[in-house]
């Protein structure tokens, strides 16, 4: 039995996707803990290049169960959307399952998403997904669960006191009400699509742990979005920390054998709040690129241009704290290859003083980050395989990672395919 929680240490995109699919080729069974389909998880195979929302990256795995989980909130659309292009490409969908207790995205969530954001209520970058929206309906014991699905009787009940509330909400933001109709034909037919997928999240993931088998927990985005513990308001509206994988599936912390946070080589984000390393103009589209390549520095959902930056140390440092992390996986050391130089952010200054912990979103805004600078490598990693043969000054940068955080790293990603990857042996 093992149980490895998979999370993002900096500001989401950090390269996740890749990770979890090269991990999983061992796992028995891959779970999304949280979040929805407003971020996205790039795969690189050799079935081709991939960008999955909603469904695990252990998809891709022959006969490994993958768990839409219950910390989720699910579009049954783009859910059914990513079905139909992952079958279309010959990828075998028939493991894939979904939480009884994971909330029901609905058309009105997204509307009223995109009314806020037009509007400058709320003004954050969303990506206009209605993700927020669902969770505030969670929290508000509004929303449906996708076991509504299998009781037609009381999901029209819950629909007709629901819905006075969301057409009054929809129209004092300038929006149109919708009809009951609409929203009764659109659960049906995911419930005819989704019903047979539909599980006890519980039973289902504490089975497989108390079998023997293997399971990968993946998050989205990363531990500066979290709602508690990040930038907040610029945060998501769920915890892609790792505690909250055993709190959403139901499984007890105690069975928590590996903890692995993935960090790109430097920073990036996406949306808008603080961002203390950012690198702007000629100079960011060496990390950015034009987004022509699927590693290129543009959201996978969004499509958006990254902020890209030098490394944060402090945002590591704060990671492995909130995380716990056991190891590390460091993806895109190769974008670094041709520097002479590289800088690192070792620690904040605010108002003029140094300081040692992780600021508030408004004080991070204000605050200057006090760099390093370490020699590069100028040589090419894109086809190295083995740790030992990595040049000096790039085991050297690692290291450094290693000494900020008390971690070791563990993985190392040198382009975005699936075996551009070197796996060191840690102790």
């Amino acid at each position: 039995m093992s149980v490895t929680i998979l999370v993002g240490a900096q500001f989401g995109d950090e390269g996740k996707g890749k990770i979890v699919d090269y991990i999983s080729a061992s796992a028995d069974m891959v779970v999304r803990f949280q979040g929805g389909d407003n971020a996205g998880h790039t795969v690189v195979n050799e079935r081709g290049a991939f960008k999955l929302h909603l469904i695990p990256c252990g998809i891709f795995k022959k006969g490994c169960k993958t768990l839409a989980g219950t910390g989720m909130v699910i579009n049954p659309d783009e859910l059914l959307k990513e079905l139909d292009e992952l079958e279309s490409s010959g990828i075998d969908v028939e493991h894939l399952y979904i939480s009884s207790r994971a909330i029901i995205l609905m058309p009105y969530h997204i509307e009223l998403d995109c009314l806020s954001e037009s509007t400058g209520r709320t003004g954050i970058g969303t990506t206009k997904r209605g993700i927020g929206y669902a969770y505030a309906d969670r929290a508000r014991r509004d929303a449906l669960r996708f076991e509504n699905l299998l009781d037609p009787e009381y999901r029209e009940i819950r629909l007709q006191r629901i819905l006075p509330t969301i057409n009054a909400e929809l129209v004092a933001k300038g929006g149109k009400s919708l009809s009951i109709e609409f929203l009764r034909e659109k659960l049906n037919y995911w419930a005819e699509r989704l019903g047979h997928r539909i599980v006890d999240a519980v039973s289902f993931v504490n089975d497989s742990i108390n079998s023997g088998e293997k399971l990968l927990f993946e998050g989205q985005l990363g531990a500066m979005k979290d709602i508690d513990l990040g930038i907040y308001p610029y945060v998501t509206s769920s915890n892609p920390t790792a505690a909250y994988a055993a709190v959403a599936a139901g499984f007890p912390i105690s069975k928590i054998t590996e903890i692995i946070g993935v960090l790109k080589a430097f920073s990036s984000a996406v949306g808008t709040g603080p961002f203390p390393t950012e690198i702007k103009g000629d100079e960011a589209y060496v990390f950015r690129g034009t987004g022509e390549n699927i590693d290129d520095e543009f959201g996978a959902r969004t499509g958006r241009a990254r902020q890209v930056g030098w490394l944060d140390l402090p945002v590591l440092k704060y990671a492995s704290i909130i995380n716990g992390f056991t190891s590390l996986a460091v993806c895109k050391i190769d974008k670094l290859d041709d520097f002479d130089e590289i800088k690192i952010c070792v620690k904040y200054k605010l108002d003029g003083m140094e300081i040692n912990h992780m600021p508030s979103a408004r004080e991070l805004e204000r605050v200057e980050p006090v760099y390093i600078t370490v020699p590069g490598w100028k040589t090419q990693t894109r086809q190295i395989r083995q740790y030992s043969d990595l040049p000096i000054n790039a085991k050297k940068y690692l290291e450094i990672i290693e000494k900020a955080t008390g971690v070791p790293v563990k993985y190392i990603g040198v382009g975005p395919a699936r075996d551009e990857i070197i796996t060191r042996n840690i102790k």
